[in-house]
This record gives C-alpha cells, structure tokens and sequence, in this order.
C-alpha cells in the first residue's frame, strides 16, 4: 500500500491571520514549537511563515542590551509583508513520496494540506516526510525513534 498524506500529515495546524505582527508569530513558534504557521484570509489559505522568514525579518538585536526601536518595530511587521505567497499546497490523497518530489522541485519545507475549498486541514513538512521514507527502508518503528528525529 502506498502512504498517502492523509496518514502522515499534522492536522493540528495553527493559522494566522494576514495582519498578525511578527511578535504574535514569534509567541507562537516559542510556544508550539515547530517551524511554519499558515496565514490566512478569511479562513482561506493564502500564504505560509516560517521560522526562517521570521529570522530574516526580525533584527538581530530584539532583546540585546543593543537594542533601539528601529529593532523592536521589526516586530510590528504583519505576516502579509513577510509570508510566502506563492503558496504550494497539496490535497490529503497525495502519495507521499510525490509530496516529497514536489518539496524538492520547489525548495520549500513544508506543503500545507487544504480541501476543496482551501481550507488548512494539515501540513506536511520535509522532517514528516523523512520519517516516512525511513520507516518504508524499515528503520525505524516506534516511538523512540519519533523521539530521536524530533531532537
């Protein structure tokens, strides 16, 4: 059987909206941890940031005793400044191994998941698609070894 997104996919995925500011972002990825959101327009999918757009965007001397406003208003920028528009996308029934084919084609890390009508159901990213072609070479099985690609 081959493995489609649907059964590899995160379906918790955090959204936000185009007027979100990099501060709320940055609160977002401390907090959940991971490295894309899904921005939004009304409910719909139009863009994706990431943790490495946030750290292109963002002065390198939020925080640092440095630090002077032009630094901190780096964090007023709203995601529809900073986002990826170009978004590359991928419906549930993709087999996962053209979902990878597709990161690779289009340099990017993760492929949000969207219904018919573009609304964010799941994301995949490169670390989930790397988890599954190691699983299908049959090296890994269990959860310790979720553990092991997470660090």
């Amino acid at each position: 059987m081959q493995t489609r997104l649907e059964d590899i996919m995160t379906t918790h995925v955090v959204t936000v909206s185009m007027d979100a500011t990099l501060a709320q972002i940055q609160r977002i990825f401390l907090q959940f941890r991971f490295h894309h959101v899904v921005v939004t327009e009304d409910g719909k999918a139009v863009g994706v940031l990431s943790d490495r757009d946030l750290l292109k965007n963002v002065s390198p001397f939020v925080g640092k005793l440095s630090e002077q406003s032009r630094d901190t208003n780096s964090l007023k920028k709203k995601a529809h400044q900073v986002m990826t528009r170009g978004l590359v996308c991928a419906p549930a029934s993709m087999l996962a191994a053209d979902a990878a084919l597709m990161l690779l084609q289009n340099n990017i890390s993760c492929l949000p998941i969207l219904d018919a009508e573009h609304h964010c159901i799941g994301i995949v990213t490169w670390r989930d698609l790397l988890r599954w072609a190691s699983r299908a070479m049959g090296h890994m099985s269990g959860p310790d070894e979720d553990e092991a690609l997470a660090a």
